[in-house]
């Protein structure tokens, strides 16, 4: 069965460029109005500039939006997304610490899970989790951003759990 992802990059198969403007879409949060014009929140975002960033004709950025204004499905899902600020790279304006966990297999239940009650155990924190989607990434991680930095103890704790491939601290 296909994921969502894939059903959206499918209806996509033949145009590689294509493909490209909905991922950067995605990836960015941004929506598509009414007007078939890309937009975070109500700020437009002209499609020379996304062209620009892909490296691709500002047409297929024209084309990408245009059907997804004409698939009732891609419109529902391209007229409804947000983005979300990131406190990971304020963080060190912030003065905030970032806990990286990279992960053998994303798709494994229970690591969020299993990483923040760690963490709320010792009594620290969280001010915001994010993890990436492992179909937009090839290697997605799990941010954690926290008022205090992890105690050592806690940290090797976080490393003998099965799931964890790598973790790091900023």
């Amino acid at each position: 069965m296909a994921t969502a992802f894939e059903a959206i990059m499918q209806k996509f198969e033949g145009s590689p460029s294509q493909q490209a403007v909905i991922r950067l879409l995605l990836e960015r949060g941004f929506s598509v109005n009414d007007d078939g014009r890309v937009v975070s929140g109500r700020i437009e975002i002209p499609n020379t500039q996304i062209a620009r960033e892909l490296d691709i004709d500002r047409r297929v950025v024209d084309s990408t939006t245009d059907a997804i204004l004409a698939d009732e499905e891609l419109r529902r899902i391209f007229q409804n997304i947000s983005s979300i600020p990131s406190l990971r790279d304020l963080a060190p304006v912030l003065d905030l610490h970032v806990l990286t966990v990279d992960v053998h297999d994303a798709d494994q239940p229970g690591i969020v899970a299993t990483v923040t009650t760690m963490l709320a155990d010792r009594e620290i924190s969280i001010r915001q989790t994010v993890s990436e989607d492992p179909e937009f990434t090839d290697q997605p991680k799990l941010y954690i951003v926290t008022d205090e930095a992890l105690p050592g103890d806690l940290i090797n704790e976080l490393m003998e759990l099965p799931f964890v491939r790598k973790v790091e601290l900023e």
